[in-house]
């Protein structure tokens, strides 16, 4: 009986011995989540980056926050020096002794994993994807060149399935606070966020052009479609951002009955078309060509190559909400920084200390706000 005693006992003492180790690995990714889920969740709501996406990439980049970089650095998401100014952290990875950025705290990491996303033009397609997609985004990731390994979007994947991250991709704040048992505080801190949150939905809705059409009564006025920051000229007129009326002074200019009308950062714009010059779209909308020339930051006419942008109006010393900075992909120009985002040149050149004939490199921050 001993002996039959001793026999059953072995497998419990096998699985009491295991349940120590199963959960202190557990422990540690747990641990990481209840830490940071909601520095996640304020960065979805400040720049649109899945909560749930952020912790799966920080969990796997940090070891659960326990890598060397995450501790000495406060980098959770390895990302690299290129034109940081601050301190760094050396490391051998791809390369020999590479540099990581050292962050002051986790949050700021956080931040700049976000604005590393929001501002690149490779992750942009990202942004049209719901917030609530975290497969599409983790897959989107991996073909933007994000990471190396072919195994990243399952393995991010798996995170957020095994952990239930997506519960944090909710932009309901009482619905957040209701199933992932938030204090007061932290639900009164996100609702402060919400209409944030309300806005970029908005930037990011699916486009709609059944309802733009080419006007054809004089005194209907003409729909001008908002670009998104960043695009392409398009094949043809199609909304990237959901259509809104311009609702600015009729009298800066003479609206065309026959051409679609764009706005960037609240200033209206034409794409220019094959054979058109500056003083024939100024003569279009009866503006004087020096105006034309002084809206676009020129000092002299030049020749006007087929899809370019013209403003109609004077750019703003700023760009639109929610866009801080630009990262350069790599031979622009401040210029053409400029009309993308219609922003005058010459506050760009103030805020980032570049001359007029400044060259951006590949990871050049670009401060637009």
């Amino acid at each position: 009986m001993n002996r039959h005693f001793l026999l059953a006992a072995v497998p419990i003492l096998a699985v009491a011995f295991s349940l120590p180790l199963a959960a202190q690995k557990q422990s540690a990714q747990e641990t990481y989540i209840e830490k940071y889920a909601q520095m996640a969740v304020d960065e979805m709501f400040r720049s649109g980056v899945p909560a749930s996406i952020t912790l799966a990439q920080g969990m796997l980049e940090s070891g659960n926050g326990q890598s060397y970089l995450a501790t000495k650095g406060n980098n959770h998401f390895g990302i690299k020096c290129h034109d940081w100014k601050g301190p760094g952290v050396y490391m051998d990875a791809e390369k020999k002794n590479e540099c990581f950025r050292k962050y002051k705290s986790v949050a700021e990491s956080y931040k700049d994993h976000s604005d590393f996303l929001r501002y690149k033009d490779r992750y942009k397609s990202l942004f049209d994807l719901k917030i609530t997609d975290y497969k599409g985004w983790a897959h989107g990731l991996k073909r933007a060149g994000y990471a190396t390994d072919p195994a990243y979007p399952r393995k991010l994947i798996n995170l957020i399935e095994t952990y239930d991250l997506s519960r944090f991709d909710q932009t309901d704040t009482k619905a957040i606070r209701k199933k992932n048992k938030l204090s007061r505080k932290e639900a009164r801190r996100l609702k402060k966020t919400a209409a944030a949150a309300a806005a970029l939905a908005a930037s990011q809705a699916s486009p709609d052009t059944d309802g733009v059409q080419e006007q054809t009564m004089p005194e209907t006025k003409p729909e001008i479609i908002t670009v998104a920051p960043g695009s392409k000229v398009p094949e043809s007129p199609t909304a990237l951002e959901e259509p809104r009326p311009y609702e600015g002074p009729r009298s800066e200019f003479r609206f065309s009955l026959t051409r679609q009308l764009y706005s960037q950062n609240g200033v209206a714009f034409v794409y220019s078309v094959e054979g058109e010059t500056y003083q024939s779209i100024a003569r279009l909308y009866n503006l004087f060509p020096r105006e034309i020339l002084f809206f676009n930051d020129l000092h002299e006419d030049r020749e006007l190559l087929p899809g370019t942008i013209v403003y109609l109006q004077p750019k703003k010393k700023k760009a639109a909400a929610h866009l801080d900075k630009y990262i350069a992909e790599g031979g622009e120009t401040v210029y053409e920084i400029s009309q993308r985002f219609a922003v005058k040149l010459n506050s760009i050149m103030k805020k980032n200390g570049f001359a007029e004939d400044h060259i951006l490199v590949n990871g050049d921050t670009v401060l637009l706000r």
